[in-house]
């Protein structure tokens, strides 16, 4: 585990920064193929959104871990806003403002948004995936103390060790990454039947949530919980979970409607008149 890959002069490049920019590369690479796939002529389009969604999720992760995870103490230290290599980038938040630029940049560019979410939500998750990987470099996002010998042990440089010392954690980071893997592959062989327009990303928020809620039992690094009960985590993951539960079933419903009433119509057209005798 390094924290730093070499230095230029005296100023560090840090794994941490490397490997996400590296999952932003890989998300709109993968995004690209999907896109190109479709058929609708949206690839074209992936690279600015890749840019720009890729800023917007750095500063919607960042901006979340400050104002929901971190306030007590950066109300006081301003000037440490930007210093993600301290730790904290809260990846909803990160989803969550990326998203919302996407959806905007679709929007001013008159594609069809929902299918555009449903196309791109696998490269989205599979660079969370990566992104936990830097995570893990960074020693940040970490577990909670296991109580034995099994675990991950990091150096005394990263917070990790800070906040815990020489004792071994749970690998949180590295099952959320792999897990974050298995999303990938669900959501492409859902993408492979049909399905209504929004399931596909409605199911990897869902997928997600459940996740990240189930995790944050072994999480060591925000253990402050409302109400006794959740960590802001795992209240936002209740949230968004239960309303993308909600979209899929009745994105569903809908389309299992409109279907069904075609199919009435049809039929009905398709019914031999009988002709009036006078």
């Amino acid at each position: 585990m390094h924290q730093y890959l070499f230095y230029i002069g005296d100023f560090p490049i840090r794994a941490y920064g490397v490997v996400i920019s590296l999952s932003i590369f890989l998300a709109t690479g993968v995004a690209y193929y999907l896109a190109k796939a479709d058929g609708r002529g949206y690839e074209k389009y992936i690279t600015d959104i890749g840019i720009y969604c890729g800023i917007a999720g750095l500063l919607g992760a960042r901006l979340w871990d400050v104002f929901f995870f971190d306030w007590d103490y950066y109300q006081h230290h301003l000037t440490e806003l930007l210093n993600v290599w301290q730790g904290g980038m809260a990846i909803q938040g990160g989803v969550f403002l990326g998203v919302l630029v996407g959806i905007l940049y679709s929007r001013k560019h008159g594609l069809d948004t929902i299918h555009f979410l449903d196309v791109v939500a696998p490269a989205i998750v599979l660079g969370q995936a990566l992104g936990r990987c830097a995570n893990l470099l960074n020693g940040d996002a970490f577990g909670a103390p296991t109580g034995g010998d099994f675990g991950i042990l990091y150096p005394a440089t990263t917070l990790a060790h800070y906040t815990y010392g020489a004792q071994p954690l749970w690998p949180a980071e590295v099952w959320e990454g792999q897990l974050d893997i298995v999303i990938f592959a669900l959501l492409l062989l859902f993408r492979a039947r049909g399905h209504a327009r929004g399931q596909c990303f409605a199911l990897y928020i869902m997928l997600y949530s459940l996740v990240r809620f189930a995790l944050e039992y072994l999480r060591g690094d925000y253990t402050e919980k409302y109400f006794g009960l959740f960590t802001s985590a795992q209240t936002g993951s209740l949230a968004f979970g239960f309303i993308a539960l909600g979209f899929f079933l009745w994105l569903g419903w809908r389309e299992h409607g409109t279907v069904s009433f075609e199919t009435e119509q049809t039929n009905e057209r398709k019914k031999p008149r009988r002709k009036n005798n006078k």
